[in-house]
């Protein structure tokens, strides 16, 4: 895994092929790393197949400065992206580029569960404020995403097969319960370029709750999920590319009830579905001074859910239906070999509908727009000094205009090994349809608002083979989005909570070639929030992983993570307030092999998860797993 936007390097590659190392988050445009002054983390294609087995969440939570909550529990859990104290409304995740969100959901966040990591190529996380290039939700990260695409050949296929356990740290079965397989085929004949793939995967085993009781035996909560995706592309001419994309993906899952510590809240009524429609067009097109390139999607989400009430002892029928259309058109003109200008306007259209046992919310009254033009500069000298600065104005139909923007200069010292980057950005998170329109909205309700400061450092030593980087923040953040409930009149709605909180901390990087096999790598995260932002956030958390290419057909990977205690908070049965709880400290290590049966054709890997067995708690009264076993196979054909 690369350890900034300074990116991975083979460390006997000339600086002339470390020149070809670019980035793409902090511009829209490939960017030779060397001029990027943001912290940009990009997990690449290799760094995906040493992690075989895990999930996108797994492989994202070994981020510096990144905490996916849920990444250890049952399959089926909602997931919690935390990014420099900052929430899932705060972390924008971008696929092939566009920005996705579930806009019936309360925090308008994209669910990353309808995604399986064999469709991903790469990924690109951003950290700090980032909405003068990608608008709202963008407060405290992007996590910028790129599916598989059509490789050089006529046509050629990938299969792949894994199966595994799915354990508790209080359970040993042995029989495999988790199934995961598919296959892709992709071609590049003359102008036309195709991929499709399919994605199956299903989990069993083990409940979402934990039971109160050693003795309580809860039902096992299932996890199911198909995902099919088609790119089509047209080379029309030299300068001029047309591509095409659709994608279904599908997750169903059994869920138990609230937690509320009395042991009565597990069933086998709750389910759950949510299906996603995409399709979309992304037309690029080159000249001599620049490129312009348009990227425009159309996103359907349709989640339902069939919800046992245990006050009226009958289950009751919920759907939420969302439409999103995002037009983002954006063009580079190059003024000269070092400064660009990236200058472009991006459309977002978001409706909602509902019905729940409780009423509904129609989409003719549910529904917002924003138009937002932006610009951005980027400027890198010959002797060192680099500089990335732009804003945006957010129109939007409902409260108005923002305005954002972002100033980072960064300094490569070209006598010795050091780069020093800093920046001041600022971003805005728009209420989501359901705060503003719901049955608890308010339709005064304005954006909240973010400040970043950051300044850090990159260095090297001994040709390369030892790479330090450190970045330190500051992060304010204004008009948050709170619930206001009074108990005696029981008015509910969403409300601006005025005041300021605060996080800041700081996120370093570490990684050693011992030798052109024996790679280590690692990374610490210190966090402190504000106590109105600090719940299921660690303050220290570290990562550590020894990758060892044994020969050109074997290798080997073991890794530990620790994560610090954590605040949460969770709802008592008994006497029906909100309880606070501290959350122990834990300590994960894994550890996997993979083997060329047949080079470059046949792979086989085997993993372990958990391999102390730890018992230790993500989320207060849910399950997590424990020691699990996992055996998968891949053929290119």
């Amino acid at each position: 895994m690369t350890s900034c936007a300074f990116a991975q390097q083979n460390e006997t590659i000339s600086s002339q092929d470390e020149l070809k190392e670019v980035v793409v988050s902090d511009s829209k445009f490939a960017l030779a790393k060397e001029k990027s002054g943001k912290v940009i983390t990009k997990i690449t294609a290799e760094d995906l197949k040493n992690k075989a087995g895990q999930s996108l969440a797994n492989v994202l939570s070994s981020v510096a400065g990144v905490e996916i909550n849920g990444n250890q529990s049952a399959a089926g859990k909602n997931l919690g992206y935390y990014i420099r104290g900052g929430k899932n409304n705060q972390v924008l995740i971008l696929i092939d580029g566009i920005p996705m969100n579930d806009a019936s959901g309360i925090s308008f966040e994209y669910d990353l569960r309808l995604l399986p990591v064999e469709q991903v190529e790469s990924v690109e996380i951003m950290k700090g404020a980032s909405s003068t290039l990608y608008g709202s939700g963008a407060g405290t990260g992007v996590i910028n995403i790129t599916l598989k695409k059509s490789g050089k050949k006529a046509i050629e296929g990938n299969a792949y097969v894994n199966v595994g356990t799915n354990n508790t740290a209080n359970t040993d079965k042995t029989s495999a319960q988790n199934y995961n397989q598919g296959f892709s085929v992709n071609g590049n004949a003359n102008k036309v370029n195709y991929f499709a793939s399919l994605n199956s995967t299903e989990i069993s085993g083990m409940s979402q709750i934990a039971p109160v009781n050693s003795t309580d035996n809860y039902e096992e909560d299932r996890f199911s999920r198909i995902n099919y995706l088609a790119k089509l592309g047209y080379k029309a001419t030299d300068k001029l590319t047309l591509d095409f994309f659709g994608n279904y993906d599908k997750i169903s899952s059994d869920y138990d009830a609230s937690f509320d510590n009395t042991g009565a809240n597990d069933t086998n009524l709750n389910s759950t579905e949510s299906e996603q429609f995409r399709f979309g067009f992304l037309p690029k097109y080159k000249y001599s001074k620049g490129e312009f390139v348009l990227n425009s999607s159309f996103n359907k989400i349709v989640r339902t859910y069939n919800d046992f009430d245990f006050y009226s002892n009958k289950p009751g029928f919920s759907e939420y239906e969302s439409r999103s259309v995002n037009v983002d058109g954006f063009n580079k003109y190059e003024f000269s070999e070092s400064f660009f200008l990236v200058a472009g306007a991006q459309y977002q259209f978001h409706d909602m509908n509902s019905i729940t046992p409780f009423g509904g919310i129609l989409k003719e009254a549910t529904k917002f727009n924003m138009i937002d033009p932006y610009i951005t500069g980027v400027l890198s000298t010959d002797f060192g000094l680099n500089l990335n600065a732009g804003a945006r104005l957010n129109i939007h139909s409902q409260y108005g205009n923002q305005l954002v923007y972002n100033v980072n200069p960064s300094y490569d010292f070209k006598s010795v090994p050091l780069k020093i980057l800093a920046s001041y950005s600022t971003a805005f998170v728009t209420p989501s349809l359901y705060q503003l329109y719901s049955e608890y909205g308010n339709a005064d309700l304005t954006p909240e608002k973010n400040r970043t400061v950051e300044a850090g450092f990159e260095t090297h030593f001994l040709d390369k083979k030892i790479k330090l980087n450190a970045v330190a923040f500051y992060r304010e953040q204004t008009n948050f989005i709170g619930f206001y409930f009074n108990p005696v009149t029981f008015d509910s709605n969403y409300i601006n909570i005025d005041g300021m909180n605060k996080a800041k901390g700081v996120e370093t990087e570490l990684s050693f070639a011992l030798s052109e096999k024996i790679k280590w790598n690692s990374n610490y995260t210190f966090t402190q929030v504000d106590k109105a932002l600090d719940r299921l956030i660690p303050k220290h958390k570290l990562n550590s992983a020894l990758d060892f290419q044994i020969n050109e057909r074997l290798f080997f990977n073991v890794d530990y993570q620790y994560v610090d205690s954590r605040n949460d908070a969770f709802f008592d049965g008994a006497t029906f307030a909100t309880q606070n709880i501290v959350l122990d400290s834990y300590q994960l290590v894994n550890s996997s092999v993979r083997y060329e049966l047949v080079k470059n054709r046949l792979s086989v890997f085997g993993a372990v998860s958990n391999i102390l067995n730890a018992d230790f708690v993500e989320n207060v009264g849910y399950n997590t797993l424990g020691r699990n076993f996992k055996l998968g196979m891949n053929i290119k054909l």
